[in-house]
């Protein structure tokens, strides 16, 4: 498995997956919006392409081994709950026409559960999240009736931003449902150590048909 396609590859989370994925000498079909930020190298295709364009997505997926989709509806966005589902529909609908099997979806760590309780069910998650949190953890519902694509949920840390990234340590520990705590009660990693998790997913096939989510 050579060639991958990340899905908003000029993000904060797609950064870093497309620099991990060039490291380990993978070709990386690139997409984004707006691909100005992007250079085509030898490792490095870069496509314009909305994810709401089933058709354009489509042909720039086909051909590649596995997607990986970091795609956001952005933070600001007021209708961010429903363009993140619909943009995550669009994407399956692509993939799936595209004849790819292979899929990551990147979402939040909202539909992470303590105690049986979904986080971004809490009555204190924060309000200026919540709405595009609700959509990630409502789609992984969504995903986990698909049964035609190979397809993997990764829900970050609870903290995971600007503060606690831009360091690779190249370690960290997974589980499924519930949050990942450190020794001192945290639950932290770093976007680039994400990036090391989901393409370590991509080679292991670990968590086929399943969510996982990372932590220090």
């Amino acid at each position: 498995m050579k060639k991958i396609a990340v899905i908003g590859a000029t993000g904060f989370v797609g950064k870093p997956v497309l620099k991990e994925l060039v490291e380990r000498g993978y070709i990386v079909t690139a997409i984004a919006r707006d691909v100005q930020a992007l250079k085509n190298s030898e490792h490095v295709v870069a496509v314009q392409a909305d994810v709401n364009d089933v058709t354009a997505l489509a042909a720039a997926i086909k051909g590649t081994d596995a997607v990986v989709s970091t795609f956001n509806a952005g933070w600001d966005n007021p209708n961010i709950y429903e363009d993140f589902i619909r943009g995550c529909r669009s994407i399956l609908e692509a993939v799936k026409e595209a004849g790819v099997r292979r899929i990551i979806i990147v979402g939040g760590a909202g539909s992470l559960e303590i105690d049986g309780k979904r986080l971004v069910d809490d009555p204190n998650f924060p309000k200026e999240i919540k709405e595009g949190a609700l959509a990630a953890a409502d789609f992984l519902e969504v995903i986990k009736r698909e049964q035609e694509l190979d397809w993997t949920f990764v829900s970050p840390a609870i903290e995971m931003n600007q503060k606690t990234s831009g360091k690779r340590t190249g370690s960290y520990r997974t589980a499924l449902n519930t949050p990942v705590f450190d020794g001192a009660g945290k639950s932290r990693l770093s976007v680039e150590d994400l990036a090391v998790a989901i393409v370590d997913e991509i080679e292991s096939g670990q968590f086929i048909k399943k969510r996982f989510t990372a932590g220090y």
